[in-house]
């Protein structure tokens, strides 16, 4: 099990991988666990190339291997993020809908809140029916920031925003 710590345009990043895949994303104002061996890996450094790519509008999806750990609920929470297109947001309740769960909207909000993968499995992506931006681990201004940052970005790629949430953020 590695860890790379490097800073980002987004502030300091640690990502973690484990057997071939990535495990685990951390922001500057998080602790990462313990067992983890600082260093980089041929992974972790594609990791980092892809995000630095993705934050200078170079990208828009990536293409890494993933493997977050949780329970089968979240997990298929995960998979319909995963689904969001760039530049474009959904509810909360919309993503319990999708996954066969309509009345599950705050297990939706609890699976963003444990996603181990932020950024590589787009929970910032998720806001509030009613509007606003909803909670970030990484933060709200780091989410309104990365959402903002895809807005702008959709012209660069030639598409339009999709807004698929009521209220956008």
């Amino acid at each position: 099990m590695k860890i790379e710590v490097r800073p980002t345009a987004i502030g300091k990043i640690a990502i973690a991988e484990h057997g071939g895949a990535l495990t685990g994303l951390f922001f500057d104002n998080e602790a990462f666990p313990g067992g983890y061996e600082q260093g980089g890996t041929p992974l972790l450094h594609e990791a980092f190339s892809q995000l630095d790519a993705w934050l200078s509008g170079q990208i828009r999806a990536f293409s890494l291997p993933l493997a977050p750990d949780g329970t089968v609920s979240m997990r298929r929470v995960w998979d319909a993020l995963s689904a969001i297109p760039y530049g474009g947001t959904i509810s909360y309740g919309s993503i319990a809908a999708s996954v066969g769960s309509p009345g599950a909207a705050r297990f939706v909000g609890t699976a963003c809140r444990r996603n181990p993968l932020p950024i590589f499995i787009p929970c910032h992506r998720v806001v509030p029916r009613a509007g606003g931006a909803g909670g970030y681990r990484g933060g709200l201004d780091l989410k309104r920031q990365l959402l903002e940052f895809e807005s702008r970005n959709c012209a660069l790629f030639d598409v339009q925003p999709v807004q698929q949430a009521e209220n956008r953020w």
